[in-house]
């Protein structure tokens, strides 16, 4: 196995997504989400080429490495260098048809070929968050966990989500709480932020939760926590995840070889729109305007769309709980 240390040149940004899965995990109970759609979908094969770029806890890039025996090789990512070395130690039996990298996967362009990975089969962006980083203590990801307000998925880089919450104005909150968690009293939130930093600092995930459940109104039934938007906001936005998100997707164009597949398990309609649009585009190719009655634009198709989006059996939510928001889209790179 191929693995740097994660100090190396090779360690880049701030923002990668982590599966739900892991070996350990699987003793703990969490599964990698949609482990049989995700590997039908990719198609590995012998001989082939993947990247996981958001290893998590390497559920699924085991299956591959599997599903392509006895010399299929993968390419692995992640930004948290606790996800690189539990892959490490999971995938230690294929030796050196791993390969792993500590980055950030909107460097994937930059990185992939760099690990001899310039044009590969299978492409694989799990973004939901890993079940090991919900209950760290230390990250502050999960309100029931607890723990300080970090949030960043490479420690050693950008600023912490106290460190946000501690800066910026009611202003800027709101239209954090509302661009990225889509929450309806994002405003009432940032207000009571405001408000109880001028007298203690919101420093951790228990004090986050307690506040932003004191400041939304309490509805006569509640499937999630009333945090959950908020909470999905500071990560989105401490690990700049949508940025990430089509710096990945626009990767894959370079990547993929004709034939070769695009799979992204989303978990939030902010992800599943960027993820939508950027299949229906590049498989639509022209974007000349619809009064001009002949294409002048020259460009071409890039992408054919594997069908309608596809979600977790219901005996897998039963399962899984985690997986109940994931989304599984899937594109086939067409020859140039």
């Amino acid at each position: 196995m191929d693995f740097k240390d994660p100090l190396d040149e090779m360690t880049g940004g701030i923002a990668s997504g982590g599966s739900s899965e892991g070996g350990a995990e699987v003793e703990l109970g969490h599964l990698p989400v949609m482990a049989g759609e995700v590997l039908e979908t990719l198609a590995p094969r012998p001989g082939s080429l993947q990247i996981d770029a958001t290893l998590g806890g390497a559920g699924h890039a085991e299956r591959a490495l599997e599903a392509s025996s006895p010399d299929g090789r993968l390419l692995g990512l992640d930004a948290d260098p606790a996800a690189i070395a539990r892959s490490a130690r999971r995938l230690a039996r294929f030796g050196d048809r791993v390969v792993l990298r500590q980055v950030n996967f909107e460097r994937l362009a930059e990185v992939a070929p760099a690990a001899g990975f310039g044009q590969v089969d299978g492409l694989l962006l799990d973004l939901g968050l890993s079940s090991f980083q919900l209950v760290d203590v230390e990250r502050g990801f999960g309100f029931r966990a607890g723990g300080r307000l970090d949030m960043r998925f490479d420690t050693s880089r950008g600023r912490s989500a106290a460190d946000l919450l501690a800066s910026y104005d009611q202003k800027e909150l709101t239209a954090l709480f509302s661009r990225y968690g889509e929450e309806p009293f994002s405003g009432r939130i940032a207000r009571t932020i405001v408000e109880t930093r001028s007298h203690s600092p919101v420093e951790t995930a228990e004090q986050l939760a307690a506040l932003v459940e004191r400041a939304v109104p309490a509805p006569k039934a509640r499937r999630t926590h009333p945090a959950t938007r908020v909470f999905q906001a500071l990560r989105i936005a401490v690990n700049d995840e949508l940025g990430a998100l089509e710096a990945g997707l626009a990767a894959s164009l370079v990547l993929l070889r004709p034939g070769g597949r695009l799979v992204v398990l989303s978990y939030h309609s902010l992800e599943d729109r960027i993820v939508k649009r950027f299949i229906a585009a590049e498989q639509r190719g022209c974007v000349c305007p619809p009064e001009v009655p002949v294409c002048v634009c020259g460009r071409s198709p890039k992408l054919r769309s594997l069908g309608k989006s596809r979600t977790p059996s219901d005996e897998e939510v039963a399962a899984n709980p985690r997986s109940r928001s994931a989304r599984l889209r899937g594109a086939e790179r067409l020859a140039a």
